[in-house]
């Protein structure tokens, strides 16, 4: 976009030939939509073009001198109104179609297809997805290619997420292309979480679970967070959701790092207790009565130690989160009434059960609601953990399924559910 100083190519003609020439330029894709026509001195008007000499060549080209046409430049544009209201990805685009016409290159399909629709914003920064801007012929334009996009987009810094490293702490492979710090600062729901990008990774796709977490009622409670990351969760819990403490558990430190700060900067950190490493070695016990197991694909390796931290006398509640394999929907014959979509999860539609009651821990609860895998999950999940606090306690425990919710897809036919299970020691009668 120029600014103040900056000029731009236009043609000018007489007003009587101006509505001409702009379909004609609008036809040959040269026209400057995000500037308006404007009047010159001599009364010519001028309209915006991406490229002054192919303006040029295309004016010979197709026989329109008698338009009077002159290449002129203009000082201090001035924005279209289409401009101001441009959806970012068609403004990217544009930008980058008139990058290429100033490099003399041309545009193609394999282009157009390349180019983001959609990207995650960090404050000023902008991530790009692994499969844009992967052509050879964006490598050739250089760091204008990157100051280009950023400009298009509002952003003053660029950086592209790669493919997950394969290590136990899935860390993010993410480079930096334009400017040089990468912590970024991200507001979900009222919480400040600032990372860097390029050794944290942030799911959006989670933002349904956090703002669940944020409404429950946990006045009082203490929290222990196996898995605790930048503190996805922790933070919810803290701030809205009322917890009186937490003990958060993370082993990457780059992660610990970023959940020390956001601690600080939300104003929680005398609340909250970090214990650095493996959670599975964590020395505490008997102290919780919410235990989150916010891990996927899955968590059951920190099973026996949520086990181990929850109150013996009184038990609590455990958060199990777990990637859940679904049969594909059948097909729905022509003669068939198709049932009603499941709202809570997304990207695959949800088939309804019949509303039958089942009988657990004295209440009433429905499968309705629920794919079949998932409420085989977490049956089989409730007789695991009932067993395994048995052992431990050397006495009868009961767990109850409180509820069963849809995160997101995960993968085709494979959802991210979460497990609220009830777990209680049986009094003696």
């Amino acid at each position: 976009m120029a600014a103040g100083g900056d000029t731009i190519p236009a043609l000018a003609t007489e007003p009587r030939f101006a509505q001409q020439l702009r379909q004609r330029l609008e036809e040959a894709r040269l026209l400057d939509a995000r500037y308006r026509l404007q009047k010159v001195p001599g009364g010519s008007v001028a309209l915006p073009v991406l490229e002054g000499k192919a303006a040029e060549r295309w004016l010979q080209d197709n026989g329109l001198q008698g338009l009077c046409c002159r290449l002129l430049w203009i000082q201090d544009p001035v924005p279209s109104k289409a401009a101001s209201v441009q959806p970012s990805a068609q403004k990217l685009r544009c930008e980058l179609r008139r990058l290429l016409q100033e490099q003399g290159e041309s545009w193609s399909e394999e282009l157009e297809c390349d180019v983001p629709r959609t990207w995650q914003r960090h404050g000023d920064l902008v991530l790009l997805s692994e499969d844009s801007f992967s052509a050879a012929l964006w490598a050739k334009l250089g760091p204008v290619l990157w100051e280009t996009v950023a400009s298009a987009l509002g952003a003053q810094r660029l950086a592209k997420r790669g493919r997950v490293l394969p290590d136990k702490m899935r860390s993010p492979s993410v480079t930096l292309l334009l400017g040089q710090d990468s912590w970024v600062e991200h507001v979900d729901n009222g919480i400040r979480y600032t990372f860097d990008v390029t050794k944290c990774m942030f799911s959006p796709g989670n933002i349904t679970e956090k703002l669940r977490v944020a409404s429950m009622q946990c006045s009082g409670e203490v929290l222990v967070d196996l898995y605790a990351g930048i503190g996805y969760f922790t933070l919810p819990y803290l701030v809205h959701a009322a917890a009186a403490f937490a003990h958060a558990c993370e082993w990457n430190p780059h992660a610990l790092e970023a959940l020390r700060r956001n601690l600080a900067l939300n104003g929680v950190q005398d609340r909250c207790q970090i214990h650095a490493g493996d959670s599975r070695q964590l020395q505490l016990k008997d102290v919780a009565d919410r235990v989150n197991l916010g891990l996927i694909p899955s968590s059951e390796e920190g099973w026996p130690v949520a086990c181990r931290v929850l109150k013996k006398g009184t038990g609590g509640i455990l958060h199990i989160h777990h990637n859940v394999e679904s049969c594909p929907t059948p097909p729905v014959l022509k003669d068939e009434q198709r049932l009603p979509e499941e709202s809570s999860c997304e990207q695959e539609d949800e088939e309804h059960r019949g509303s039958e009651e089942m009988e657990s821990g004295g209440q009433k609860m429905l499968a309705a609601r629920v794919r079949p895998e998932w409420w085989s999950w977490a049956e089989a999940a409730a007789v695991r953990i009932r067993e395994l606090l048995t052992e431990l306690h050397s006495q009868p425990w009961q767990t109850h399924i409180l509820h069963i919710e849809a995160v997101k897809s995960y993968a085709p036919h494979v959802h991210h559910i979460v497990l609220d299970l009830e777990c209680r020691p049986m009094l003696p009668t």
